[in-house]
């Protein structure tokens, strides 16, 4: 299934996109898509429903906004530096170990909703990802168990403000956690929807340029190893995100840097996950 949410921002509705790309709404059967969803197995819940009742369920008008396809999860963890490109293009070496910093919930919003150049901001860049969603309760999980913990996939567009980031003593959670930071969607394809979430295309464009251009089988760290890893340090909740990481081409790579100005349009899309666009605007 691929799972969407629809409406105004905070008002959003649960609804799914069929195979023939038409949106229906399920709210008359799941009030919405959070932790109490996954935890209570609401995917097959959801997918027995949908093959009963499909032809009955409302049509949602393309023309309303869709919101990020999972309500505000309690984490959004990042892993930094997972591919060996980027690292590169960032001057740091190769980890380890999954490198891992937090972004705040609160930057979470619709795949096509502006993204808000922040206060004092002169260094805002894009970063195309695969994020994964978890799918029930996730703690010591094994690298070989751990493929039952995830529910499925989606696009996250992980922008970050280099000189917060980077320029400003402590973590890099200062970058990451702006407001709009964090557009997701435009749905959560389950697992069934991409059978390997190792060989998919991802790329973003910046005013019709291609920036990005990779494949995750790039990653220095897979699906399972990430799981797994920061299973041995916290809890994963049902609904949490695990954003696994960019490739090379961010504005902080260039010669010189580039970064968002009002304007720019961004867009970005991986394989099977489809495809957002973000415009950039000034904060006021």
């Amino acid at each position: 299934m691929k799972l969407i949410r629809f409406g105004a921002p905070g008002q959003e509705k649960p609804g799914i996109l069929t195979e023939e790309n038409i949106r229906l709404d399920v709210s008359g059967f799941v009030s919405d898509y959070d932790e109490a969803f996954f935890e209570n197995d609401g995917l097959s819940s959801l997918a027995q429903y949908v093959a009963q009742n499909k032809t009955a369920l409302p049509v949602i008008n393309n023309q309303k906004r869709l919101g990020p396809p999972i309500k505000r999860p309690s984490k959004i963890v990042c892993v930094g530096l997972n591919y060996a490109k980027h690292a590169a293009e960032s001057g740091m070496a190769l980890p380890k170990e999954p490198v891992l910093f937090f972004k705040a919930t609160s930057a979470i919003c619709g795949p096509n909703d502006p993204v808000i150049i922040p206060r004092s901001s002169e260094k805002t860049d894009w970063e195309v990802e695969l994020a994964i969603v978890i799918g029930k309760k996730a703690s010591y999980v094994s690298k070989e168990n751990a493929l039952d913990y995830v529910a499925g996939y989606t696009l996250h567009n992980d922008y970050s403000e280099r000189a917060f980031q980077l320029e400003k003593e402590g973590q890099w959670v200062k970058g990451k956690s702006c407001d709009t930071f964090a557009p997701i969607g435009p749905f959560l394809a389950t697992k069934e929807e991409v059978p390997n979430p190792h060989n998919l295309n991802l790329w973003l464009k910046v005013n019709g340029e291609l920036l990005q251009d990779s494949n995750t089988e790039d990653l220095i760290f897979d699906i399972p190893h990430l799981v797994s890893y920061i299973s041995e340090y916290m809890t994963l909740l049902p609904g949490d995100i695990i954003s696994t990481g960019t490739p090379f081409g961010v504005g902080l790579g260039f010669d010189p840097p580039r970064y968002l100005k009002p304007g720019d349009v961004v867009e970005l899309g991986i394989d099977k996950l489809g495809v957002s666009s973000q415009i950039a605007q000034a904060y006021s």
